[in-house]
Parts: structure tokens; C-alpha cells; sequence
């Protein structure tokens, strides 16, 4: 996908979500099937003798009061490693609830260090550098199915994934991740046992129903319509299994096709944040 287009930056999904851990330094080791939608924002550049960002989309609204957005942070990032000014004109066409829980900002932070490099002409490990911008960068970067491992930057390839429809819905409360992970009272859990392969998508389903996400009841707790948008999914006919993806507060579902997931956002209430179609394999 992103090797299409460098500046799409496509939610990114966590399919199952365990908190295997916690380091020294309070940072939780998680374990998680890491997948993204074709919902997404988009990053471009162009040249110029200053460093700026414009926002505009029809999310963009809840970002213009960051002082530090992590598509600067990734500019910032990669001039520093190249050795060269960061100069550029940057625009951010923001489609993805802010502090959602699908890895917006990380997404576009990704999506800038692509296109950034394609625009100043860089080789360098942008692997590394997103390693510094946050757990949900190299993924993002990577911007195909992994599994997750460690606090988020441990990537390891996933069998294929089956077709499959997918539906995103958010209920537009954000949900901050530290929160989330301040209220979680439970244990650890151990990681996943991956199969050899999922023949369709209702396999797929029936795999991912016992490793659920342990960051949900802890986000329903601070924000109680997490659980009324996993219901109306659950009631979604033909859907195979309704969860949140990572610390909330958007929740997704798995259908046999692309166009049952469409069909099923259709459904959903106006209000809400929602998108369906195709699972990115």
C-alpha cells in the first residue's frame, strides 16, 4: 500500500491487543496482530525554504491546537539523521478521529518520513527513526500486516490473511492511551499461538475470539459508549467478531466481504465516526 502511494497513511487496526508485561521503566509489553484499513489520512511535500504544516480534512479540526504534531516530529527526525535543513511544505489531509485507538498520528507520522525522504532524496533507516517517534510508528511504516511484540517496535511477519470486510466505528470521544493503561487493573496474559494459515475469515474470527483486547474493559470503564458501539456492531447481520483496537476508542468488526461491512456502516448511527470495506493484506 504504501509503496502505491508513500503519503497514505491507513488506520492501523489491532486485531487481538495482550498485555504480556511491564518493563522497569513502566513501559507495558504488549502482544498483537497489527493489520490496516484502506480508511486513511493522507501526507504530502513539496519543496520550500521553511519548514510548515497545513492541515485541512474533514478530522483536522481536533489537531489545531497541537503545538508538537508528530509529522513535524518525523521531519524533525529524519533532517536530523540526513544532516540536511528541514525544509519543506507538508500537508496533512486528516480523515481518521484524533486519539482513537487506530494509530492516526502515527500513520501520518510514518507517511512524513516517506514522503519527506522521497523529497529530499534520503536513504536512510526510517525504521529506526520511527522506532524514536513512538510504538505504533514502524509498524505504520512497515504499513502491512505484523505482529507486534515488545512495547510495539518488535515486528515479525503474520500468515496471510483471508478477504475479509472490515468496519471501523468511533462514537467521536478520544480516549487518551495513558489513561487507558492507568486504569487496566488485570494481569498479564500470555501471547499469542499463531496457526499456519486461516482458510477465510470466519476462521480468522474464530481465532481471534479467545485473545480479545485486554485494554478494553479498562476503556469502557473511562468511557462507557465504547461498549454501546461494540453492541451495535455485534448486531451488524453477517458480523463475525466485534472488538475495540488498541486503547480506544474505536472498535471494529470482521464480515465475510467488503461489501457486508459497507452495508453494515451504512447502518450505523450518523453521528458516529464509520468506514467499511476491504481488510489491507
Amino acid at each position: 500500500m504504501s509503496a502505491q502511494d508513500p503519503g497514505f497513511a491507513p488506520a492501523k487496526v489491532n486485531l487481538y491487543l495482550r498485555v504480556t508485561g511491564r518493563r522497569s521503566d513502566g513501559f507495558h509489553l504488549l502482544d498483537s496482530l497489527a493489520v490496516f484499513a484502506g480508511a486513511g489520512d493522507h501526507v504530502s511535500a513539496m519543496a520550500s525554504d521553511r519548514l510548515t504544516l497545513a492541515l485541512d480534512g474533514p478530522e483536522a479540526g481536533a489537531l489545531t491546537a497541537e503545538p508538537h504534531n508528530l509529522v513535524l516530529r518525523a521531519a524533525h527526525a529524519l533532517a536530523a539523521v540526513a544532516g540536511c535543513p528541514p525544509h519543506a511544505a507538508l500537508r496533512l489531509e486528516k480523515h481518521l478521529p484524533v486519539a482513537s485507538g487506530i494509530g492516526g498520528g502515527s500513520a501520518d507520522a510514518a507517511a512524513g518520513l516517506r514522503v519527506l525522504a522521497g523529497l529530499w532524496g534520503v536513504q536512510a533507516d526510517l525504521d529506526a527513526i520511527a522506532a524514536t517517534l513512538g510504538a505504533d510508528v514502524p509498524v505504520c511504516v512497515a504499513g502491512r500486516p505484523a505482529r507486534m511484540r515488545g512495547v510495539g517496535g518488535l515486528l515479525s511477519p503474520v500468515p496471510p490473511l483471508p478477504p475479509c470486510g472490515l468496519l471501523l466505528a468511533n462514537p467521536r470521544l478520544p480516549l487518551a492511551t495513558p489513561a487507558v493503561f492507568g486504569a487496566r487493573r488485570a494481569g498479564f496474559s500470555a501471547p499469542a499461538t499463531f496457526p499456519e494459515c486461516w482458510a477465510n475469515a470466519a476462521e480468522l474470527a474464530a481465532w481471534l475470539r479467545p485473545l480479545g483486547n485486554d485494554l478494553q474493559d479498562a476503556a469502557i470503564g473511562l468511557c462507557p459508549q465504547v461498549a454501546e458501539v461494540l453492541a451495535a456492531l455485534a448486531a451488524q447481520p453477517g458480523c463475525l467478531v466485534a472488538r475495540m483496537s488498541g486503547s480506544g476508542a474505536t472498535c471494529f468488526a470482521l464480515f465475510p466481504s467488503p461489501t457486508h461491512a459497507a452495508t453494515a456502516a451504512s447502518a450505523l448511527p450518523a453521528g458516529w465516526w464509520r468506514w467499511g470495506g476491504p481488510l489491507s493484506a
